[in-house]
């Protein structure tokens, strides 16, 4: 006789028993308990057996058939299926072994093998310095809830999807708003929305780069799009920067580089502003090794104490750049939007791209940006962050000068919502320790040798320098957080460096 006891987690009754029914007999077919071939009990004498209704015990028998378990036919007793005979055992071992031969892709094996960036440590810190990060509070939550509670009750005909390249209306009002504030010319057409910069750029690489390719990057530069770059098997060519960015006279002429990554309006992650003449020779550079210019325009939108600078795209004029803008800085990372504008012969296979990747980006939240922006409450929200965010960056400016040594330097002011803080007294090698004991003391901060090339040569010996976001926190917690990591250094400077003289800090 069967000995069935349905399991905690399935109560005796049509669903439970059911279930217990259908994984007692599967379970026997795996094991050889039933073999091939072998018949099944009538649903009437098991369910008898079982003390269960022969409804139960059918419905766990029509499920074994439609899985190819059982097979059934007309006039005859309900049997094993054959092919079982040879069949792996149903109940995963508690260790699985990994496969003799791995089945990866070539573009998993890179993976693989470059590993990925470790994500910021998640337990809270009373001063966090995380870049990329903007405070909730600044959120405009009213404009927002307005637009979004108008565009939810707005009927529509019906729910479908839509079209790859975004919704219509965001981006024609995108159109205008980049005329106005980043100088870009360009048609509505060209503009495809994407869920944030980080996937157009792997759009970008896996559309415009072969494993043969080279590609220019900024030396430091922002590791998630070089790891997308080098993703395609495609060779890194490292060009290093200054303090006015990328140093276009030392672009290299590989003849096999298809493409050239940067970020002119603010050099992440050391802050440098590409100045005319440099933007000039790196399109004509472009030109001549007939390669796109794939311009991140991150946090342009952010430069103090005058007007942003237009983007690269803006002297564009044989249509080499591609532009990605985002609202992550402005609005919030966790939207996940952002967008490219693209030369418009490449707009037809980007957007056949985007389809294939995931269909579209949210509409609804497309078409509340595109209200705020209309409304022009989008730029008023723009300005008055950037007046915050200019008083953060000012207290920051102010703390380092009161509470680091003076020979403590800070670059990349002038734009963003990040800056760079060196000290020189301390080698690269030394970012690693300073950092542990700033998070053990409650404050976040985070080394900028990370986003160096490994295999490119220093010119010179590196400092230390670590990125220091500002965005998200309030004046006092910048202050208090700069007060905390300048009692380090000074502690470090006791140990293992000879006396400061007083009055030094």
């Amino acid at each position: 006789m069967v000995q069935f006891k349905p399991p905690a987690d399935h109560p005796r009754g049509a669903t439970g028993a059911g279930r217990s029914i259908y994984e007692l007999l599967r379970s026997q077919m795996a094991d050889g308990t039933r073999p091939a071939d072998a018949p099944v009990p009538s649903t009437r004498s098991l369910a008898a057996e079982l003390g269960v209704s022969r409804t139960t015990v059918t419905a766990a028998y029509e499920q074994l058939v439609a899985e190819g378990y059982l097979v059934t036919s007309a006039g005859r007793v309900a049997r094993v299926a054959k092919p079982l005979a040879a069949a792996v055992p149903l109940h995963l071992p508690t260790q699985r072994n990994a496969p003799s031969e791995s089945t990866l892709s070539d573009f998993g094996y890179r993976l693989q093998a470059m590993g990925m960036p470790a994500l910021p440590q998640t337990e809270a810190v009373r001063f966090d310095f995380l870049y990329g990060a903007v405070a909730y509070r600044d959120f405009p939550t009213l404009a927002w809830r307005r637009a979004y509670k108008t565009e939810l009750l707005s009927v529509q005909q019906r729910l479908y999807y839509t079209a790859p390249e975004g919704d219509a209306s965001l981006r024609v009002a995108l159109q205008a708003y980049l005329r106005r504030a980043r100088g870009l010319i360009c048609d509505a057409e060209q503009i495809l929305v994407v869920h944030g910069s980080q996937q157009a750029i792997d759009l970008c690489a896996r559309l415009l780069l072969n494993a043969d390719d080279a590609f220019v990057f900024e030396d430091p530069g922002y590791l998630m799009a070089r790891r997308c770059f080098e993703a395609t098997g495609a060779t890194c060519l490292a060009a290093p920067v200054d303090a006015q960015g990328l140093d276009t006279s030392r672009l290299p002429q590989d003849k096999n580089t298809r493409l050239v990554y940067v970020t002119p309006s603010h050099q992440f992650p050391l802050g440098g502003v590409l100045p005319i003449t440099r933007r000039q020779a790196l399109l004509q550079w472009a030109r001549r090794q007939n390669a796109w210019v794939v311009e991140d325009d991150y946090d342009g939108e952010f430069r103090y104490g005058q007007r942003p600078i237009d983007a690269l795209q803006s002297i564009d004029g044989e249509g080499r750049v591609i532009y990605i803008g985002t609202f992550s800085k402005a609005m919030s990372p966790q939207l996940r939007l952002g967008y490219l504008v693209l030369p418009p012969e490449l707009v037809p296979v980007f957007r056949q791209a985007k389809r294939l990747t995931d269909r579209h980006a949210p509409v609804m939240e497309q078409r509340v940006l595109a209200s705020l922006i209309e409304s022009g409450s989008y730029e008023r929200h723009v300005r008055r962050m950037r007046r915050e965010n200019e008083r953060r960056r000012a207290a920051l400016l102010d703390a380092v000068g009161r509470y680091l040594p003076k020979d403590a330097q800070v670059g990349g002011t002038a734009a963003g919502l990040h800056v760079v803080l060196w000290l020189p007294f301390l080698s690269f090698k030394d970012e690693t320790t300073l950092v542990a004991a700033a998070r053990q003391a409650g404050v976040g901060i985070y080394p900028v040798s990370t986003l160096f090339a490994k295999d490119a040569p220093a010119v010179q010996p590196r400092p230390a320098g670590f990125i220091l976001g500002y965005a998200s926190l309030t004046v006092a917690q910048i202050q208090q957080g700069l007060q905390i990591v300048g009692d380090l250094v000074a502690h470090w400077q006791g140990r293992f460096m000879p006396a400061i003289a007083p009055g030094s800090r």
